[in-house]
Parts: C-alpha cells; structure tokens; sequence
C-alpha cells in the first residue's frame, strides 16, 4: 500500500519547522526566567510576550490578552459578544468550520456573504445590511482566508469599516496567516486602519509550530478587562512555558528566519499544486493564493466531493470536502491544504486526488 499523502491538515511539515531553534529558545527561556516560566502566572499571558506583541501591535500591554491558541482567544470573544441566543453574526462563505462551529453552538444567527476571488462581497453586505441585517460583529479572515485562499484588498478593507461605522458593528479580523505570504506587498490589518471598530486575532501556530498553541487578541482595553475576567475564571493562566518559548524565540531573531523558510516552502508547493491542479483536474476553478496554508477549489455540479470524501483512503489522498465551511451546499467544493504536504509528493497526491473524485461524477440521464 503506497503512503497516504494528506491534503487536509494546516499544519506545516515538521521539515520546515525549525527544531533546533525552538531547543535553543527553550533553553534561553529556562535560564533566563525559570521562575516566571514555570509559575501559574495571570490570565494575561506570559508579561514579556504580552509587551512583546503590544510593541508589534503599536499598542498599550492592556489592549494584549495572550491565550491558549488563538481559538481560546475566539471561544473567550464569542462569549463576550453574544449575549443571547439569535445574536446576528456575518461570517464569510465559505469560513472556517471552527468558527461556524463556535457560532452555532452559542445560539448565533449567523448569515453568511459570499466570499469572491478578493474578499467577502461587501456589496451583499451592503445589501443585507440595507435590508434590516444587524450584526453585533462580522468574522473575517483578511489575508489568505481559511479555507477560500483570497485576500481582501485595502480599498474592501476600506469599505469594510465604513459599513462598520455606519451600522454599528464590530470586525473580528481573524489573521493568523498574515505574515506567511509569498507573493505581493503587505496590506495593513482592519485593526491598524480602525482599532475603535476592529478585534484583532492572530498565532503563532502558523510561523512557528501549532504544539506552541500560543495565540492573541488585541482590542480596546475595556474588551480586554472583560475576556481577561473570563481567562481567570476558565484557567487562572495560559501556558507559561510555551509562551515564554515563544517570546525567546522571537527576540533572538529565530522567529523572521522561521518565517522565511516557511513561506519559500509554501511557496514552492502551492504552485506546484495549482500547476498540477491544471493538469490533472483542469475542471477545478480556484484563486492561485499568495500566502497562506490552503486553496479552495470549485468542481462541475457532476463530481460529487461528498461521496469522494469517503472513499479517500482507498486513493491514499486526503483533503476536505467543501461542505464543511459552509451552513448548507458545498457538495462539489473541497479545501486543500499544501503547508504539510513536502514538494515530492504534491504531483503524485494531486494524481491520486483526481483519481478519486473523477471516480465519484453523476452521470446525467
């Protein structure tokens, strides 16, 4: 039986990961603060990584709360912010499937706005929101989005936030991919362009590795007060001891060069997969990312992804049916992931993928 070769996962291979310099940071963390690193410590996230990412941020330490990955961060967010049971919620469509998860399971009326090769369609925003939409906060993931690929570009950003302003709602910008693009010029986070009308999240799981499980919110100071209450009451206090790697980690200039070699992989491998996507199931339609972990592509009505789905392992091929990030349809959409996949494997595992989904079309009668 051939190796499986797995498109599903976010996760960048452990070869691009860089194992000896997280040793050499643990060990740094361990001598440098043993005490504040192997306390309990306070809801507020190790204090050095705090005024660390308060300095990258151009803010206050009060506007940081660092969190137990950045979906804690979301979890202790959607507690704050919906309040009761059919609190309006846009998210984008597709979106992530935690957070729709996340959503659904606090009782959040949530309306999905389709998400176009550049962004969320702020037009059908405009239009829903014209016609008596009233969202407490909108979810977007800005750069590369997870699971559609795209990025929203300055004047949507732009246009984003005047709608924020003018109907009274909040943006959750949702980023932890910001920093692992490989093609085009940095854009400046919602956050930074409107912080009065921005929650800002983001990861170190996507730059250093997800075991860390260190991520972040920054908000207006009052925000933080509130979810830092609700830190304290879930757990008292993060992971000290990955945080504290984390932060030695970025101080000694470790983190850049991580970054670097990240996204030159993912680079390298997304193209190799939209190449082979073109040759192997040139039916597909997708964005040709430039950053980030995934791609989404589109398929005819006849190839049912659904099906494929579940006869994947019989192809040694994983990705994820589209169906997943969306609240109803998806059936001919899946997501691949190209972070975990290694160079060599991509071309044979886009082979095996159309193998399997060209093995699951309807015949039309």
């Amino acid at each position: 039986m051939a190796d499986a070769i797995s498109f599903s996962r976010g996760a960048p291979s452990v070869d691009i990961v860089d194992i000896e310099g997280l040793r050499a940071a643990a060990d740094r963390a361990f001598t440098n603060d043993p005490a504040g690193m192997t306390a309990y410590g306070t809801a507020v996230g190790y204090v050095p990584l705090r005024k660390w990412l308060a300095a990258k941020h151009g803010v206050a330490p009060e506007n940081v709360i660092v969190t137990n990955g950045s979906m804690q961060a979301d979890a202790f967010l959607f507690d704050e912010l919906i309040d009761a049971a059919g609190t309006q919620v846009v998210v984008e469509k597709p979106s992530y499937d935690r957070t729709l998860l996340g959503l659904t399971a606090r009782g959040a009326d949530v309306t999905m706005i389709d998400l176009e090769a550049d962004g969320i369609d702020t037009a059908q925003l405009r239009s829903a929101l014209e016609g008596g939409l009233r969202p407490t906060f909108a979810h977007i993931i800005p750069n590369f989005q997870n699971p559609g690929g795209s990025t929203l570009p300055l004047e949507k950003r732009k246009e984003l936030i005047a709608l924020a302003e003018e109907y009274d709602f909040l943006i959750f910008e949702d980023d932890p991919y910001r920093d692992v693009r490989f093609r085009g010029e940095e854009l400046p986070s919602m956050y930074e362009l409107a912080p009065e009308r921005v929650v800002y999240a983001s990861s170190f799981s996507k730059t250093v590795c997800p075991g860390v499980r260190v991520g972040y919110l920054v908000g207006s100071p009052e925000l933080i007060k509130k979810i830092v209450t609700r830190a304290t009451n879930t757990y008292i206090a993060p992971d000290m001891l990955a945080q504290a790697i984390v932060y030695e980690f970025a101080v000694s200039g470790a983190l850049d060069t991580a970054v670097a070699r990240v996204q030159e992989a993912l680079r390298e491998r997304c193209d190799l997969l939209s190449d082979g996507l073109q040759k192997y199931l040139p039916e597909a339609k997708f964005v040709r990312p430039d950053g980030g972990y995934f791609l989404w592509a589109e398929l005819p009505e006849e190839y049912d992804v659904e099906t494929a789905a579940t006869k994947m392992a019989e192809y040694d091929v994983a990705f994820v049916k589209g169906s997943d990030f969306l609240l109803e349809g998806g059936r001919s959409s899946l997501r691949l992931a190209y972070s975990a996949v290694t160079a060599d494997q991509v071309d044979e595992g886009v082979q095996r993928l159309a193998a399997c989904l060209n093995a699951h079309k309807t015949v039309a009668h």
